[in-house]
């Protein structure tokens, strides 16, 4: 095949260091913009955005160019740069080390984005830790709960 040609979406999750409830409904929108910035210029565009206090979901169309570990490298360190030139709460801002990524196919697009888009009426019921943990079962991914928190 003469070209390299993929479909790469990502739903990631990922929340702030010790779940500490920092990112404020003012500070949400546009540090969704700015991640959406980050992903664009590494052709990975953010297809939605949401989240509560203390975590983030993503959904991101990956480019082929880029693995997923240094694309999130990125997304979370210039993020967290970023916002901690909002204001003093957030001079001790810092994401959690790692995160959950599970792949979508395109027919479920539509119903992550409407996941995605609940999450503050779906945190009324259940925990981040909760949401991970189901989330992490349901992809069949393996996991060691001793260091989900750190």
């Amino acid at each position: 095949m003469a070209q390299t040609l993929t479909s790469l979406i990502i739903h990631l999750v990922f929340s702030t260091k010790h779940r500490v409830p920092i990112i404020t409904p003012e500070v949400e929108p546009d540090l969704f913009n700015y991640m959406g910035g980050i992903l664009k210029n590494n052709s990975s565009p953010l297809l939605a955005a949401g989240g509560t206090s203390d975590h983030v979901h993503l959904l991101v169309s990956q480019s082929k160019n880029i693995a997923l570990s240094v694309l999130l490298q990125d997304v979370k360190k210039d993020s967290s740069s970023w916002i901690k030139t909002k204001g003093e709460v957030f001079n001790d801002f810092h994401w959690q080390d790692g995160y959950g990524a599970f792949s979508i196919s395109p027919s479920e697009v539509p119903a992550v984005k409407l996941y995605i888009a609940k999450q503050k009426e779906h945190h009324r019921k259940q925990t981040f830790q909760e949401e991970l943990i189901q989330l992490l079962e349901e992809y069949g991914v393996e996991y060691d709960e001793r260091y989900l928190w750190r």
